[in-house]
């Protein structure tokens, strides 16, 4: 997770916590602000070094901050299914990746701030030879009314993460060892 994005999580976990749900005199919630954010850019890698840099353990390696502390599978391992966590602030994300598959291009993550939001993350990495272009779309949906502003926010920040992204993953991939990852991580998971 980049640095205003990382922000924004942090001021999420800060909200405070609710254990019950409200009674409601209608069958039909209220509804929830809801953003959809899309950005992309180039990494200036070659795609077989890129894409398993989407993975949550690869990620450590370029994103400051990014903390992952995973549940499933142990040995950490980047893959389809893998479970992990992100504590700030008191309180616990618990993200899944619901794709990380390499031949189609494709990762995807749903984390869950409890009683906050539910974010879908969904990214495609496209191979242009000497490049990869990176193609990212933010989903949020707010989980309470005290956190619509917040997934607002998060949006705007979203929408403006691309260059974030770009100079981060830009300047690892430039001091980095060059040639691709091992295979290891970007097996599927057992």
């Amino acid at each position: 997770m980049k640095g205003s994005a990382l922000r924004a999580f942090a001021a999420a976990l800060l909200l405070p916590s609710t254990t019950s749900f409200p009674a409601r005199a209608d069958t039909t919630p209220d509804e929830r602000v809801h953003t959809s954010e899309r950005f992309a850019f180039t990494a200036q890698a070659p795609y077989t070094e890129v894409f398993p840099l989407f993975g949550a353990l690869q990620e450590k390696a370029w994103a400051p901050g990014w903390i992952p502390d995973f549940v499933w599978p142990r040995p950490a391992t980047d893959c389809a299914g893998m479970v992990f966590r992100i504590a700030q602030e008191g309180r616990v994300a618990t993200w899944v990746a619901t794709a990380f598959d390499q031949a189609a291009g494709r990762v995807q993550y749903v984390y869950v701030v409890p009683d906050v939001m539910v974010t879908l993350i969904t990214l495609t990495v496209l191979d242009r030879g000497p490049t990869t272009d990176v193609q990212v779309q933010y989903d949020r949906t707010s989980l309470a009314s005290r956190a619509d502003d917040l997934v607002s926010g998060m949006a705007t920040n979203d929408r403006h993460a691309g260059p974030e992204w770009a100079e981060q993953i830009n300047a690892y991939l430039a001091r980095a060892v060059r040639g691709p990852h091992p295979a290891g991580h970007t097996m599927p998971c057992q």
